[in-house]
């Protein structure tokens, strides 16, 4: 079986699988709305409200490989938040907060030096006159139900735009948004799928 590997740049207001169940279905867009290829999941999840970068393939044990939470595959995120964060709370992003009673694992956290190039967000976020905003870049190793999220409101700095831009596979192979616009996707090169394959 020939295995296939797509990397799609999700949009706001999408969500992470193919079908939708909910009573909501009518009004929110799946996968299937911008991806034609039977049989391939997601690795990992992208929140309804998240952006960016997200794999998809038919292949079990790399799917497996990547989600297992002992390999400890770094994912790289853009978080917009409220107001500038101080140096410690920086700093107590890195060392880990408490989310329903358990800490999390060591992460990286820095301020972008400024706001990133991104295509605007339909619908944008809602701006507040007098509370200004910063973006953020952290990278995490685990994947806990909307970690970015509680992580910055934990340290007081709730999250407003949340992109993933790179998921780490190894040394040698980042997978970043780098060529794809809102909402496209493309197969993996053969040296990637190589990379993948021998995981």
């Amino acid at each position: 079986m020939k295995y296939k590997y797509i990397l799609f740049y999700k949009p706001y207001n999408v969500l992470c699988q193919f079908t939708d169940d909910s009573p909501h279905k009518n009004q929110r867009q799946t996968l299937k709305d911008y991806i034609n290829i039977p049989h391939i999941y997601s690795v990992g999840r992208l929140d309804l409200d998240s952006e960016g970068l997200l794999l998809l393939t038919n292949n079990p044990r790399v799917k497996h490989r990547l989600c297992e939470p002992s390999f400890a595959h770094p994912r790289t995120y853009w978080a917009q938040v409220e107001n500038i964060p101080t140096a410690e709370s920086l700093k107590q992003l890195e060392e880990g907060v408490i989310i329903k009673g358990k800490k999390t694992k060591k992460a990286t956290a820095s301020m972008l030096k400024s706001e990133p190039e991104l295509p605007p967000r339909n619908p944008p976020i809602r701006y507040r006159q007098n509370i200004p905003t910063a973006w953020l870049e952290l990278t995490l190793t685990e994947g806990r139900n909307r970690q970015v999220r509680r992580m910055t409101a934990a340290v007081g700095y709730p999250t407003l735009r949340l992109i993933r831009v790179k998921i780490g596979i190894t040394q040698q192979l980042s997978l970043t948004l780098e060529g794809l616009n809102v909402g496209e996707y493309r197969e993996l090169t053969t040296s990637e799928i190589k990379i993948l394959d021998n995981l």
